[in-house]
């Protein structure tokens, strides 16, 4: 029975796509002494992971070596290996379409492998982010075409991943798990099997309400965030610094939770999670309006931080078209190599529509694909800031030097308050404009 081997730790474990959930997972769970097997469609990242090498910037390559090599880890392109699972965790993307509406292809294809391969006795469990009613309504059909029967002959749960990239304080291990099962068997099964690797797992009683449960971490923050970026754009307007005003409002110990504003909303899940729950809920013929007006506000960033470099290189008696800019930071967020969804590539592109000449500096993202080229990181150098007729900071990176910026740019626009002025004034030559 799947339950013995789940409590004699012999349940051999199945991650289906091995990106950012899926790789940090399986490698969670072969370091608890579980047999794990990672499927993955690129053949290229499972002969990375065949030699030791990690792709994922949180997980090194120092964890993966010694599992692969104890045969704790393997990782496979054989789907047909699905079938000696015990357990099978699908973590594949959930992107939108240009609609904004969710792209379950992944998940389907997925879902549409493990079917092929569906023995009795079987956890499936779905972490992919998505619509309250995919595990339901669109994963467990698809597994019933096998001719095996959910809560009888195979199980089916769903787990939101609660990934943050380069977050040094919390990861796979003790950021708490939440499970939900189409059956109450289940989501227990579920809950005792992450047991064995994750520190706390709390159940709740419905794949749905497991689904929902992450779309409102997302949708709080996202919501939270639009109403920062617009407190930024109204301080602006008052002659105020929006970062002293949030540190000031920070200072309240109780009734008051600190977000920043910034240049937009980048990575996976955040610009994009809220609108699940949207479009569902256009179904049932309801507008989700704090979730939209959020995407409206964090989605015109960008043009505000366009409208404050035209600003600000008026003052220089220039404009946009002809002059020269460097972005520092291309990343979606500081210390990651990850560009999804990222609010700098959609500024590079607004500044270039405009008639701008756009360069870049990011030191985790040397260069990436913008349309059929590809684009390389400049040097940051005295001669490379020199030549700028503004900086665009979109990034604060450990470990670029900011003082070294303000001494030789002309102009610099701030979004990530890389310049804090609160106790400490700012004393660079370039002259400072801040989000």
């Amino acid at each position: 029975m799947l339950k013995d081997k789940i409590t004699n730790r012999t349940a051999r474990f199945g991650v289906v796509g091995l990106g950012y959930v899926g790789l940090p997972l399986a490698v969670e769970f072969a370091k608890k002494g579980l047999k794990t097997t990672g499927f993955e469609v690129d053949p290229s990242k499972v002969d990375q992971l065949a030699a030791g090498t990690s792709y994922i910037g949180d997980v090194p390559s120092s964890d993966v070596k010694p599992l692969v090599q104890e045969g704790l880890f393997t990782a496979t392109t054989d789907f047909d290996e699905l079938a000696d699972m015990d357990v099978i965790s699908i973590c594949v993307p959930t992107p939108l379409s240009k609609t904004r509406d969710p792209d379950m292809s992944y998940v389907l294809k997925a879902t549409k492998e493990v079917a092929r391969r569906l023995g009795k006795g079987q956890l499936v469990i779905l972490e992919s982010t998505t619509y309250p009613g995919t595990t339901d309504e669109l994963v467990c059909p698809e597994l019933e075409s096998s001719g095996l029967k959910v809560g009888e002959d195979f199980y089916l749960a769903f787990s939101p991943e609660r990934v943050d990239p380069s977050n040094p304080t919390f990861g796979i291990k003790n950021t708490p798990k939440v499970v939900g099962g189409v059956d109450e068997e289940s989501g227990e099964l579920a809950r005792q099997f992450y047991a064995l690797a994750i520190d706390t797992v709390q159940k709740v009683s419905s794949a749905a309400a497991a689904e929902m449960s992450k779309l409102l971490e997302n949708t709080f923050r996202s919501v939270n965030i639009g109403l920062v970026n617009e407190v930024a754009i109204m301080s602006q307007r008052l002659g105020l610094d929006v970062w002293e005003v949030i540190d000031a409002a920070a200072s309240k110990p109780f009734g008051f939770m600190k977000f920043v504003p910034g240049p937009g909303l980048g990575g996976h899940c955040i610009p994009i999670d809220p609108f699940y729950l949207s479009w569902k809920l256009r179904t049932l013929n309801y507008r989700a309006r704090f979730i939209e007006l959020a995407g409206e506000v964090n989605s015109e960033m960008p043009n505000y931080v366009v409208d404050l470099v035209a600003g600000s290189l008026n003052e220089d008696r220039k404009s946009i078209r002809g002059s020269r800019i460097l972005m520092l930071g291309v990343a979606y967020k500081s210390d990651v190599a990850d560009t999804r969804e990222s609010p700098a590539i959609d500024i590079m592109r607004l500044l270039e529509d405009r008639g701008a000449e756009v360069v870049f500096n990011d030191p985790f993202v040397p260069s990436f694909r913008s349309g059929d080229s590809v684009r390389n990181s400049v040097a940051l150098t005295a001669e490379e800031l020199g030549k700028a007729d503004c900086v665009v900071v979109t990034c604060r990176h450990e470990g670029v030097d900011f003082a070294q910026v303000a001494e030789h740019a002309r102009v610099i626009v701030d979004t990530r308050n890389a310049y804090p002025r609160n106790g400490d004034p700012y004393t660079g030559k370039a002259r400072l404009v801040k989000l």
